[in-house]
This record gives C-alpha cells, structure tokens and sequence, in this order.
C-alpha cells in the first residue's frame, strides 16, 4: 500500500508560542485582513490619501506602517536623506517610498517580491507626482539590483514573525501571507547578508523589526552575518489586546549584534 501523505499543518489547535508571536495568529490576521468585504480601495495614513490594491498588505488594518513611517521622519536626514538615494524593500502600497521621495530624496527604488504591491506603489507614486523619482521593481530582496547599485538609506518594514521552515509544517502561504510571516527567517538571513553593502559611505540600513518577531533568533542571525544592530528609534502601540513594540535596527558590518538591540 503506497504511503499516505502526512496532513499539512493548519491554523487551527492551540498557540504553540506566546499570542504576540505565535505566526498562526499572524496568519490568521493576514487572511481576515485580505478577505474581509469593507477592505477598502484606499486609505488614510499621514495626511495622505492612498490606492490599496488586493492581495497587498493593508496599512488600514494595522499601525506598523503609519509607525515605521513616523519613526522614520522623526530621525531627519537620516531617516529621510533630502536630495539622497532611498532603496524600501517589500515596498507594499508604498507609503513609506512615496513619502521618501515627498520629503525630497532625489531617487528611490521600491521593490517587492509581490507584483501586486510593485504596481500598487507606482500607482501610489503617480497618484502623489513622485512617478519620476520613484522606480519600482518586482524583486526577491536585492535579485532585481545591478551588483554595484547602493544607497544613502536601505529600508526594510520587515515580515518579523516567524514561521516554520519546512513547507509540511504550513499551511499553504500566499503572496499575502508572506507579508506577514518569515518561514525560517529566510528573508531576514538575506537582508543581513546583504544590505549593509548596499549602502553609500554614511549612509545606513535601517530595519523594521517588532516585538512579534524572535529578536534571539534575529540576534544569532546577526552574528552569523558579522553584522551588528543597533535601536534608533523605538515605540509601543497597542494592538487590539496586545502591546507591541516597533524598533528601527540599524546594520552595521563588524562584530556581533548588540545585546539587548533587537529585543
């Protein structure tokens, strides 16, 4: 008798972490934020009206983007480098490249490994009058980069919860979801790896890590990489029932990670 199949893991069944970081929860929220009838074709965050499309993770339904964006204006030229160069990785709607560009950056690259967010953000960037200094790019990470293309900022609103590597212990995953969750933190190794040499001299790689992420499992990545992070800036918002605290970790090359900056 041939073997039968092993069932695929399911969002039912009780958490298997804490509510905060359980990535079942965070799938949950991806699949009511995507399908729930009054998602609405645009938004309001920043003083700003804004196209949201389907299947692109929705600002309107959670505080980490308006957050990420406010840390990120509050820091100056050096959230925003006026008359600089920005790379926003897993760009979304495109919020946070768009207002790069508003705040003056010369030149910015929005990328997004779902193409449904690379168009939501054109969209966005035609929408404000930024089209012409905003270049979108459907991209895995930096896949889409020339070798030698860097930046005065490296952005990432990174997809911080963490879910099993091995397919068999997920639930199918669609381009929705993986803005929600990391399976193995697979995207985070990458950024780690890499982005501190996409930026210019003095300029930074910022990422957007939460307090639903597993910040001992980014720490050890960090280390693995020779990378060191460093908060910038942080705050706490409440979500729902839950208290979470959004950080900008800075990447610099040499030494392991900061204890404590992650966390």
């Amino acid at each position: 008798m041939a073997e039968r199949p092993a069932p695929r893991a399911s969002l039912d069944g009780p958490a298997t972490a804490s509510p905060v970081t359980d990535y079942r929860n965070s799938l949950r929220r991806s699949r009511e934020s995507r399908d729930r009838r009054d998602r609405p074709a645009e938004f309001r965050l920043a003083g700003r009206d804004w196209t949201l499309l389907d299947d692109v993770f929705p600002p309107v339904y959670s505080p980490s983007t308006g957050t990420f964006l406010d840390l990120l204006t509050r820091l100056g030229p050096r959230g925003f480098p006026r008359g600089g160069t920005v790379l926003e990785v897993g760009c979304g709607a495109g919020v946070i490249a768009v207002s790069a560009a508003l705040a003056g950056c010369a030149h910015v690259v929005a990328t997004d490994v779902n193409p449904h967010a690379v168009r939501n953000t054109a969209l966005n960037a035609a929408r404000h009058g930024v089209a012409g200094r905003l270049r979108c790019r459907e991209s895995d990470m930096f896949a889409a980069l020339a070798p030698d293309e860097t930046f005065d900022l490296v952005f990432w609103h990174a997809n911080f919860v963490l879910a099993p590597e091995d397919p068999e212990d997920l639930p199918p995953l669609s381009l929705h979801d993986l803005a929600y969750v990391d399976p193995g933190y697979r995207a985070h190794r990458a950024f780690l790896r890499e982005a501190p040499d996409r930026v210019r001299p003095g300029g930074a790689a910022l990422l957007g890590f939460g307090s639903r992420g597993d910040a001992e499992a980014l720490r050890r990545l960090a280390d693995a990489a020779g990378v060191t992070l460093t908060a910038v800036a942080a705050r706490e918002v409440r979500e729902r029932d839950d208290v979470v605290e959004y950080r900008l970790l800075r990447l610099d090359r040499g030494g392991p990670a900061a204890g404590g900056a992650a966390g």
